[in-house]
Parts: structure tokens; C-alpha cells; sequence
């Protein structure tokens, strides 16, 4: 079904613009009209997911992202007393999101096993037997800036039973869900063919059904693409451009060619403000004296299916070649990784010497 976009509660006037990029000249702004009617969830998974297992998957977790939306809005974020598998101290928000993706999990009716960042050991969850794929998710992103109330996000891949997670590729991905969790509540999904966004929570001054009820999810965004040229930058790792000349000489590049940085130390705004602006580049190079901290299952992987299925590009920062194509050889695996717009992701590799 389709929702009726209402009238706004007020009424201002319009921001005027100067030039391509906004009244600074580097800002980029949206271009995003407001549409007479959005398709519901329901309806595009129908039409966009073919699989009806994969569909319900992508029901369930979209579910608890709702859940982990309320519950962020609710907890005070503070020490938990208890630290994860890497001895790193978890803060309430982490426990609940995570708490509430494992309950997720265990509840649904086809997935068979469960990995979480906070725990790194793929556990079977599948007491009747029929589940079907592996789900590994970083619970909450950002742990470091959401005491600052900026966003973060939920990262998450989902791997077939055919393959499992240990040996496969993150090109075997049957779909992967990144949520952002900002002034409002966004997730990508990757479907059949391509980058799908769900916004979170209709109101009455947003998108009604013809009953006069609200349903939770809508298409916000259809087949988002990302551009192979991009003017904004997201340079994690800089310690690491004081070991890597490459990625010394890239980043002056950027600056000297006055690209706008748009960086917050969170993976998740980091990189999804790709899929809204249509464009930009995330690098994550390493070095001896910086070592890779991502993980390849929890959030390069998923990130890599939703950028290439946009029409971005990946590199796994040592071969050159795809992240999707690196192989999972233990839970905790790391990578560095640049991803994005594709013209940007091929001057990383050439600065960085990686072809």
C-alpha cells in the first residue's frame, strides 16, 4: 500500500541556496522533493525480494531496530560495569541493543545462528531446526560518540546456510540492513536490485494510509545510487598518514582540491551520508603503528554489499581488490578499507600503490 503525505503542523519559508553546494560554497544540500505518496514496506519487499525467508529476515531485524530506536530514546548512556570479549568497557546502550538483537534473533524462525561484535563467537540459535542463515551485527555502533548524543548506528550481515560465515565472502551476503539512528530513524537494505532506505515511525504530519492508520516502516529511498565522482571526504586513520607517504599525499589531494570533510568518528554516519548525498569516500588505510580495527563480518562486509549494490566500489586496502571479496577466516577478522564513490576508491588504490 501507499501513504498519503500530509500537511506539515507549520509552514516556514523556503532556505534559499547559493550555487551547487549551498550558501558555503561546500555544503552539500538534499535535493529530495517530498513525494504525494510512499510504498510501505510490505509492498516493496514483495516486489524487490524475491525470497520469501530472506523477506521475513529483513521483517525481524527491522523490528529491532525499531525497538533499539525507543530504547535509545529512554536510556541515560553510562557505564554498564561489564566489558566485552577486546576488554573494552560497555556502556548501557551497547548491552540493550545487543540484548535486544540476540531476543531477535532466538525469536525468529529462520535464522540458525547468531554473532555479535560484542561477542565474537557464531552461536547456534535455531531450536526447531528450520533456520536458514547466519546473522552477525555489530549492536551499536559509535559507542565512543553517542555519550555526545550524536548518531550511531546498527550494523548487520546475513549469510545463507549453504555457506555459513567461517570460509565465506561478504559477496555471499544474502542481503545486510545498516540502521542510523538520528533525529529520525533510517535503514538501508539491500535487495534484489539494489539499495533500498526505510524510514522509521509515520506520524500524522507525515504519511497516513487510506484508513487513517500508520504503519512503521516506509520506502524512503528507491534504488539509491552513488556517483562514481564525489567532492566529500571521510579520512579515518589519520595517525595511519604519518606511516603510509600514499595516504599522506591522498589526503592533501583532497584538500588541495578543496573537497568538503564530512567526518565524525562514527562508521555508520560516515558512511551512510553516501546514500543521501549521493556521493563521497570513506578510507580507512592502516599502518604498523595503526592497525586495522574494522571488522570484515561486522560492518565492512555489510557496508560493502549496500555501497556496490549503489553502484559504489570497495578496496580491501591491501590487494586493491573488492572487500566482498576477502575471505572470512575467523569471526574477529579485520581489514582496512576504503569504499564509496567509485573514481575516489580508484585514487586510494593508486595513491596507496595497490594495483
Amino acid at each position: 500500500s501507499a501513504f498519503s503525505a500530509g500537511k506539515p503542523a507549520f509552514t516556514r519559508p523556503a532556505t534559499q541556496l547559493f550555487g551547487e553546494f549551498g550558501a558555503s560554497s561546500t555544503s552539500v544540500y538534499t535535493t529530495t522533493e517530498k513525494q504525494d505518496s510512499y510504498t510501505s514496506l510490505e509492498v516493496m519487499l514483495t516486489e524487490k525480494c524475491k525470497d520469501e525467508k530472506i523477506r521475513t529476515v529483513i521483517k525481524d531485524m527491522l523490528d529491532v531496530c525499531a525497538d533499539i530506536t525507543e530504547a535509545l530514546r529512554t536510556a541515560l548512556v553510562t557505564v554498564e560495569g561489564s566489558t566485552n570479549d577486546f576488554g573494552d568497557a560497555q556502556l548501557s546502550v551497547d548491552v540493550i541493543a545487543d540484548n535486544l538483537i540476540w531476543e531477535a534473533v532466538k525469536k525468529s524462525p529462520v535464522i540458525r545462528e547468531g554473532a555479535s561484535e560484542e561477542d565474537p563467537v557464531v552461536r547456534d540459535v535455531d531450536e526447531g531446526g528450520e533456520g536458514e542463515f547466519t546473522v552477525c551485527w555489530d549492536p551499536l555502533d559509535g559507542s565512543s560518540i553517542v555519550d555526545n548524543n550524536w548518531a550511531v548506528g546498527t550494523i548487520m550481515g546475513i549469510w545463507p546456510k549453504s555457506t555459513g560465515l567461517l570460509g565465506a565472502t561478504g559477496r555471499d551476503q544474502v542481503t545486510s540492513l545498516v540502521a542510523l539512528y538520528g533525529p529520525r530513524t533510517t535503514v538501508l537494505v539491500a535487495l534484489d536490485d539494489g539499495t533500498y532506505e526505510f524510514s522509521y515511525g509515520c506520524t500524522p504530519e507525515g504519511c497516513q494510509l487510506p484508513d487513517g492508520t500508520f504503519e512503521p516502516w516506509i520506502c524512503s529511498r528507491s534504488a539509491v545510487k552513488i556517483s562514481e565522482e564525489t567532492m566529500i571526504f571521510s579520512p579515518a586513520n589519520l595517525r595511519a598518514a604519518q606511516d603510509v607517504p600514499g595516504y599522506k599525499k591522498l589526503v592533501d589531494y583532497f584538500m588541495e582540491n578543496r573537497y568538503t570533510l564530512r567526518y565524525s568518528g562514527g562508521l555508520v554516519p560516515d558512511i551512510y551520508q553516501q546514500f543521501t548525498k549521493g556521493q563521497g569516500v570513506f578510507s580507512n588505510p592502516t599502518s604498523k603503528s595503526s592497525p586495522a580495527k574494522l571488522r570484515l563480518a561486522f560492518e565492512a562486509a555489510p557496508f560493502g554489499l549496500l555501497v556496490e549494490k549503489a553502484g559504489g566500489k570497495t578496496s580491501d586496502g591491501v590487494t586493491g581488490g573488492s572487500i566482498l571479496d576477502v575471505q572470512i577466516n575467523g569471526v574477529d577478522q579485520r581489514t582496512a578499507l576504503c569504499i564509496g564513490s567509485a573514481k575516489e576508491v580508484d585514487r586510494f588504490n593508486e595513491y596507496l600503490e595497490l594495483n
